[in-house]
């Protein structure tokens, strides 16, 4: 049974403890609302983009004239697996989901025969997959230092993969990341963005005819690029509106968790001293009857 200074010593642990997880919660609901307003703002952007998309790849069909971002390279032999996670911890299972998730779809690449390739985007991702899937990484994407995620990120990531599908390095590539549903749920979720894929795309003016100039073709090679990185930074939004939710949820965890633990130790704490003082008191007593 621990001493009372054990006992003293273990409950201002907690305490500070429960001060820092507090602090940590109320700096990730400051950040929430930002990045929840950023993602909730690109919906609207990224849900036209892509239903523009779908109507410019539907009227080119699967033609030898589409662009190679769009038709593909006739192969789904090498897959590239963009995994998007967080560059810091604590943050519930938001980073492990995504990496379960990555994790099981390259298995089954693998068992059907695929070649797996990974490229890590955030450190915690790429420490989660290290051990069963080290030997598949292709590259790591490192925004550390990266303040508030923008465009020209997203960019700078759709780049890198552009440059490895222009080189013949990979037939697909699918995005992992979690899309933000409120502060309690995140869905993980995979998103192919090579060869371009635009189910789903609100077709709701299909009845109308457009004539495009110049032709599909040509507007299609200009903005499927733009499309990867337009993509990838909705996903980064997403994600960032994902981690500051998780966190911010388990860091109230962690604060009504230290708070229990802190009665629980108090309540001990009181009762070895009651049994200190009763004992003295014994002794005292036994003392002075001896004499």
């Amino acid at each position: 049974m621990p001493n009372l200074k054990d006992l003293k010593n273990r409950i201002a642990s907690v305490k500070s403890t429960r001060k820092i997880t507090k602090a940590m919660q109320m700096v990730a609901a400051a950040k929430l609302r930002r990045a929840q307003e950023a993602a909730e703002d690109s919906r609207p952007y990224t849900k036209r983009f892509n239903a523009v998309m779908a109507g410019l790849a539907a009227s080119v069909g699967g033609s030898d004239s589409a662009p190679k971002l769009l038709r593909g390279t006739g192969s789904d032999q090498v897959q590239l697996l963009v995994v998007l996670t967080a560059e810091r911890g604590l943050c519930g299972g938001f980073n492990a989901n995504i990496a379960k998730l990555a994790r099981q779809k390259a298995q089954e690449l693998k068992a059907a025969g695929k070649t797996v390739k990974i490229l890590t985007v955030g450190k915690k991702g790429r420490d989660a997959l290290r051990r069963d899937l080290g030997d598949d990484f292709v590259g790591h994407v490192d925004l550390s230092e990266v303040k508030r995620i923008g465009y020209a990120d997203a960019q700078g990531v759709a780049k890198d993969i552009l440059t490895r599908f222009d080189a013949g390095e990979f037939d697909v590539a699918t995005l992992f990341f979690a899309e933000f549903v409120n502060v309690v749920t995140q869905v993980p979720t995979a998103q192919q963005i090579i060869p371009a894929s635009y189910e789903g795309g609100v077709v709701e003016e299909a009845s109308a005819v457009y004539d495009y100039e110049p032709s599909e073709e040509a507007i299609l090679a200009d903005l499927l690029p733009r499309g990867v990185s337009t993509q990838i930074f909705s996903a980064l939004l997403e994600n960032g509106a994902s981690e500051q939710g998780a966190r911010m949820s388990a860091m109230d965890n962690a604060t009504r968790n230290a708070g229990e633990m802190i009665d629980k130790l108090t309540i001990e704490f009181n009762r070895s001293r009651q049994a200190v003082i009763t004992n003295e008191l014994i002794e005292i007593i036994s003392g002075a009857e001896a004499l």
